[in-house]
């Protein structure tokens, strides 16, 4: 029994060594960055059904080669009010093609309120710095569907 206690001990110290070694506190350079992606289109239905999903389509620019996809971040502004932002990492100190593709992603939107939905889609920034946005009413259909 003392000698599995010993053992233990001894595996354990030898694996919180391993463990910690293999970290190196030296290289704190980043490999990546978060980017926002601007959104040059969206694809939108002419109306939507209440508690129906809906699949929003998006373009959005990818503006160098060392860019890739995350996803959406949508935040509700207001009750009915949504600003949907193209989320990219893009990787750094590589050679990179400076290309600007036209790149398609969707995401999928439930309705659960009865007003106009207005969606602001992140366009980028004017030449002042400010913010842009894409903006889409949708409204919702009050008749009740078979």
């Amino acid at each position: 029994m003392m000698y599995t206690k010993r053992f233990l001990k001894g595996f354990l110290l030898a694996a919180v060594v391993l463990l910690y070694s293999g970290c190196s506190l030296e290289d704190d350079e980043l490999s990546y960055r978060f980017v926002t992606l601007g959104i040059v289109e969206a694809r939108l239905p002419e109306f939507f059904e209440l508690n129906h999903t809906y699949e929003i389509s998006v373009t959005y620019l990818q503006t160098n080669g060392c860019i890739s996809f995350e996803g959406f971040n949508v935040d509700t502004e207001a009750t009915t009010t949504r600003r949907v932002v193209a989320v990219g990492t893009e990787a750094l100190n590589q050679a990179c093609t400076q290309a600007i593709v036209p790149m398609e992603a969707s995401f999928q939107f439930v309705c659960v309120y009865s007003d106009t939905y207005v969606f602001r889609f992140y366009a980028g920034e004017n030449e002042a710095g400010e913010a842009e946005f894409l903006e889409y009413e949708v409204p919702v259909n009050q008749s009740p569907t078979n």
